[in-house]
C-alpha cells in the first residue's frame, strides 16, 4: 500500500487513480461527482461536515484511497475518499463512498455464490470488524459491508477513536437508500432523522454510518466554473 502522495490538481487528477478509468470517467456517475465537490470545497463538503458535528476540520484527503482487506486473493478496497477529520473535538477516520444512480453492487448472497475459502475469510473478518454475525442476511450489499470495515481499520491505523462511512448521494431521488438503512439496522447504528447512526464497538471504536446528500450540480456535465455553489 502506498505511502507517499502528492496533491491533486484538480478534479481529472482523480481519473488516474481509478481501477477503470475509461469506464467510471464520465459525467454524472460517482468517480467525476465526487472529485467536483472534493475540489471546489478544497475542504470537507459541508453536507457531510453537517453528519459530523459543528465543528469540522479537515486534516487530511486522500483520492481513492485504497485499504487492504483480510482474505488476499480477493483484492482491496477502494474509497472514493479517505480522510482524517476533528469534529467537535474528536478525531475521526473517514470513509466516503459517492453515488449517483449506481447501485451498491451484489448481495452478500450473490457475492458468495460458489465462494472459496479466500472470499469466506474475508467475510468472517469483515464481521468480526463490524461485531455482525457471521454470515450477515444474504440481502445486504456487500460493498456497504467492506467500506464499513475499512473505517474502521484506519482508524485503528490513524489511533482514531471514532470512524465513520458517509455514503455522499448525488441522486435527485435517493435511489438505494433503502438498502443503506437496511445494512445500518443490522449493524446496529440506526439512521435517525439527522442522517446519521452511531454504534460503539466492542473494539472501542465508534463506528459513525451516514447519507449525505451531494449538490446536483456536481453531477451535471458542466465545467467546475459553472453551475456550482458559491
Amino acid at each position: 500500500m502506498a505511502r507517499i502522495f502528492v496533491a491533486t490538481r484538480g478534479p481529472d487528477y482523480w481519473k488516474a487513480h481509478l481501477g477503470d478509468p475509461d469506464r467510471h470517467w464520465r459525467p454524472g456517475f460517482s468517480a467525476m461527482a465526487a472529485a467536483r465537490c472534493w475540489e471546489h470545497w478544497q475542504d470537507v463538503p459541508p453536507e457531510i461536515a453537517a453528519l459530523l458535528g459543528r465543528e469540522v476540520t479537515l486534516q487530511l484527503a486522500v483520492v481513492e484511497h485504497k485499504v487492504p482487506l483480510p482474505g488476499s486473493t480477493v483484492g482491496d478496497t477502494q474509497c472514493h475518499v479517505f480522510a482524517l477529520v476533528r469534529a467537535n473535538g474528536r478525531d475521526i477516520a473517514l470513509a466516503v463512498e459517492a453515488k449517483v444512480d449506481e447501485p451498491f453492487g451484489q448481495t452478500v448472497g450473490e457475492w458468495l455464490d460458489g465462494a472459496g475459502p479466500g472470499k469466506r475469510t474475508r467475510l468472517a473478518a469483515l464481521c468480526a470488524l463490524l461485531d455482525i454475525s457471521d454470515p450477515p442476511p444474504g440481502t445486504l450489499r456487500y460493498e456497504l459491508l467492506h467500506r464499513a470495515a475499512a473505517a474502521v481499520i484506519e482508524a485503528r491505523r490513524f489511533h482514531r477513536p471514532a470512524a465513520a462511512m458517509v455514503v455522499q448521494s448525488f441522486s435527485p431521488s435517493a435511489r438505494w437508500h433503502k438498502d443503506f438503512l437496511a445494512f445500518a439496522a443490522h449493524v446496529g447504528a440506526p439512521i435517525s432523522a439527522e442522517g446519521a447512526g452511531r454504534r460503539r464497538l466492542p473494539c472501542g471504536t465508534e463506528l459513525i454510518l451516514g447519507r449525505a446528500a451531494g449538490a446536483q450540480q456536481f453531477r451535471a456535465p458542466l465545467p467546475m466554473t459553472e453551475g456550482v455553489p458559491g
